[in-house]
């Protein structure tokens, strides 16, 4: 073999490892989907057994984030990467650990839903509020994910913004149910639960947001993390 046919055949190779490890943290992905999906539903319907299979099923996460992780680690050691694939396997990094973390909340709200049904206590009407929370932070994982495999920056932008949403629903949620311990003490136990569900929730929407930001410095090699989204927004359009 010759020094360019030897040369492309190393390229492919590394353009393969490149988007298999793509479509690792997409698969990565889908199942903390699932996770978050499956917690919320077993808070609402109290169901202990849908419960524990969240539970279960966390370690399924984080056997993942290892070995995207090690892939991680040999093309680095390996290729040496430069440019825009060093940017992409740093952005995968930081993803993954991300990744986990929303993992781990997803469990957390799981065992909420259990403590509830060890209770056995219902799903009150009062608690609407975090389905709604729920919802919206399921589809910033969704939209972000989304926007990760299409590498579409604005849609990341849009996943950032969705947070200050997220954050305001919860103040809202928080301050109502502190409201509903105040009138009925009896259900003290039972709110902190779903209190710490919604917490949970919260910081799968900062997850989220991590991400989206992880997307924007993959695409366009800027670090937005502390910067005004509307100045970032500028500068683009000013690139574009």
């Amino acid at each position: 073999m010759d020094n360019t046919n030897n040369s492309q055949h190393i390229s492919h190779k590394f353009d393969q490892e490149m988007e298999d490890l793509r479509n690792k943290v997409l698969k990565m992905g889908g199942l903390v989907e699932q996770q978050i999906g499956g917690a919320i539903e077993a808070l609402q319907s109290v169901n202990a057994i849908g419960a524990e299979e969240i539970i279960l099923r966390d370690h399924k996460v984080n056997a993942l984030e290892v070995i995207i992780d090690e892939a991680c680690t040999q093309i680095l050691a390996r290729r040496q990467p430069a440019a825009s694939d060093l940017r992409m396997v740093v952005a995968v990094i930081k993803t993954i650990t991300d990744l986990e973390r929303i993992g781990d909340e997803a469990e957390k709200i799981a065992k909420m839903a259990l403590n509830i049904a060890e209770e056995d206590a219902g799903f009150n009407s009062r608690y609407s509020g975090i389905s709604h929370l729920g919802n919206h932070v399921h589809k910033m994982v969704h939209d972000v994910l989304d926007a990760y495999a299409r590498q579409d920056v604005d849609a990341a932008i849009k996943v950032v913004r969705a947070d200050d949403k997220a954050d305001v629903e919860y103040q809202d949620l928080i301050r109502l149910l502190i409201t509903f311990m105040m009138e009925d003490p009896r259900r003290i136990s039972e709110v902190l639960d779903v209190i710490w569900a919604a917490r949970a929730l919260e910081r799968i929407g900062d997850h989220a947001k991590n991400i989206g930001e992880y997307v924007i410095y993959l695409v366009k090699g800027k670090d937005v993390r502390h910067l005004d989204l509307d100045e970032v927004e500028k500068i683009f359009s000013l690139d574009n």
